[in-house]
């Protein structure tokens, strides 16, 4: 789409994305912005104020270097804060953690996938921000332009979204847009107080920007057009300031690590190797969830034990659990029940002796 191709009269509220082809394999030292730039200036598309360079944080790890050639699992420790659920596939386990980048998401935002002509895997920039501050920078002096200038740059980045299924692109980094839109204390269409109301106006960017890019293309960056000239500050926070962090992060753990840590397991802790991830796929076998309900249940119970006996084809299995006084076999079948709970097992007792415990597990 060329300028002149532009609409001159927009309707008000209308957005223009337009990808930024022509770019080519971004290598470390690379000038981003004049790439970007010269990219755009041959699809005769001229930046101006009032723009958004919406631009995959792929490529500026690319153009500053950001590799790693160890192992994916050290990459994944070396970029995570905290792991937030884990999950074991066919010989690797998927960690979705805080990143030291910011946002949680799986991995770290280690990435194997578009990295050009070396096997290394990237990895994020630590300050997503001030990187997308950097960039702004740039491409405002290849303008000409002031730094107070409307104009924008978000990195993105792909991820999932709690209760939805599906990736989506958010903002990473931000620099010289109002991330969030608080609507509280304004009114709806039909007049009625807007009392919860704040827009992620910067991963709605994002998000707008990867229809028109994306991995399968080779489309690194796009241009929206069309932004409320309200959302453009020079001085405003950047997108870190999305991510939800103490009392207000509902999803500061998954539902099974929040049970398992609640026993002294935490995810990703030498702890929840030894007692056994639980896989992503939902079909396994009775044994293994019953065997990782034991471990768990005696994870903090070092004088129990436990005779377990499973029977696959009616999806019932017994554990026996003992321990060396009342009090400590109190604490190892309550511990038996709430491990259950992690493995989607129901848990019911069925006998009791002077020392030991049955405890019925059965599929939910």
């Amino acid at each position: 789409m060329t300028a002149s191709r532009m609409p001159a009269h927009r309707l008000p509220g209308t957005l223009t994305v337009v990808p930024v082809t022509g770019v080519g394999e971004v290598v470390p030292g690379d000038d981003l912005a004049s790439v970007l730039l010269d990219a755009l200036a041959g699809a005769e598309v001229a930046v101006e104020p009032g723009d958004c360079l919406v631009v995959s944080s792929k490529v500026v790890s690319k153009a500053l270097g950001l590799t790693w050639t160890g192992s994916r699992e050290d990459a994944v420790a070396a970029g995570t804060v905290r792991v937030v659920a884990e999950r074991a596939g066919e010989g690797h386990v998927t960690r979705v953690v805080e990143a030291v980048a910011g946002p949680v998401m799986a991995a770290a935002g280690v990435d194997a996938s578009n990295t050009g002509p070396t096997d290394a895997l990237l990895v994020l920039p630590d300050d997503p921000d001030a990187e997308a501050a950097r960039l702004r920078g740039a491409v405002l002096d290849r303008l000409g332009l002031e730094a107070s200038a409307p104009l924008a740059v978000v990195l993105s980045d792909t991820a999932g979204r709690p209760w939805r299924a599906g990736l989506a692109d958010l903002a990473l980094g931000s620099a010289g847009l109002r991330v969030l839109d608080d609507l509280r204390g304004a009114h709806d269409h039909d007049g009625r107080l807007l009392a919860v109301t704040v827009r992620a106006v910067a991963d709605e960017v994002a998000a707008a920007a990867d229809l028109v890019k994306g991995k399968a293309d080779g489309i690194p960056a796009a241009l929206v057009r069309g932004l409320d000239a309200g959302w453009f500050a020079d001085e405003a926070p950047g997108a870190r300031s999305l991510v939800r962090t103490g009392p207000g992060d509902w999803f500061a753990l998954g539902d099974v690590e929040a049970v398992r840590a609640a026993l002294g397991v935490e995810p990703g802790s030498a702890a929840s190797t030894e007692v056994g991830v639980v896989p992503a796929r939902p079909e396994e076998d009775l044994g293994p969830r019953v065997g990782r309900v034991v471990a768990l249940a005696l994870h903090d119970v070092p004088e129990g034990s436990a005779d377990v006996g499973v029977d696959e084809a009616s999806g019932r299995a017994e554990v026996t659990l003992a321990a060396s006084d009342d009090y400590e076999l109190g604490r190892l079948v309550t511990r038996c029940e709430v491990a259950a709970h992690s493995e989607r097992l129901r848990a019911r007792v069925t006998a009791r002796g002077v020392r030991s415990v049955t405890v019925a597990l059965s599929r939910g």
